[in-house]
């Protein structure tokens, strides 16, 4: 029990980790919270700071959702604690309490989180973001088709609707979405941006 309750304080504190606050600030001085869409993700860091500071920030995300399954694997070994170190890393973004709950939408954490539970879902996934995002330009529309293929890759992946991987899979596809919220009604009313080069 103690091993379970030092994994999840640890996951929650990984994804709380504020990498796009701390990167906006150290290089342009701004708080993400007031600036463009106010996530702290690295779409917004992106638009607000430069595309290499938005890889090192996606990249980092990532890691906090992949290292605290591991630590959950290493430490735990149970599948169910390994998902709940996932979902403690997401909370964590989404609702980092250095930043009085105030984070980011969770892909990249999560894209980390199922890299480590099943990594050719993962991978998949990922391979689908991509696709869509070099064909539209819109981050938004990318990390909701990610999303909304989790679920149906690990039903693939597993075969059955009741396995713990497939069942987490539908709520973090759910849950990205409603953080898209937003990006949906602008994409509705054709005002969502598209992705610009930037040098920085």
């Amino acid at each position: 029990m103690k091993e379970i309750f030092f994994v999840l304080i640890i996951s929650y504190l990984l994804g709380s980790t504020p990498t796009g606050f701390l990167i906006a600030k150290k290089i342009k001085g701004i708080d993400l919270r007031e600036a463009g869409s106010g996530s702290t993700g690295a779409t917004n860091v992106l638009r607000n700071v430069g595309k290499w500071s938005a890889l090192f920030v996606f990249t980092v995300d990532v890691l906090k959702g992949f290292v605290a399954v591991k630590i959950a694997h290493t430490f735990v070994n149970i599948d169910l604690v390994e998902i709940l170190a996932g979902v403690f890393a997401i909370s964590g973004h989404i609702w980092p309490i250095w930043l009085k709950g105030k984070g980011g939408k969770a892909v990249a954490t999560g894209l980390g989180m199922f890299l480590a539970l099943a990594w050719q879902v993962g991978l998949s996934a990922l391979g689908i973001f991509l696709l869509v995002l070099s064909i539209f330009k819109i981050v938004s529309l990318a990390s909701i088709s990610g999303a909304i293929s989790l679920p149906i890759l690990m039903y693939a992946k597993t075969g059955t609707l009741d396995q713990p991987f497939t069942i987490i899979s539908f709520i973090i596809s759910i849950l990205v979405i409603w953080k898209h919220r937003e990006n949906i009604r602008r994409m509705i009313k054709g005002k969502e941006p598209r992705l610009k080069n930037k040098s920085t």
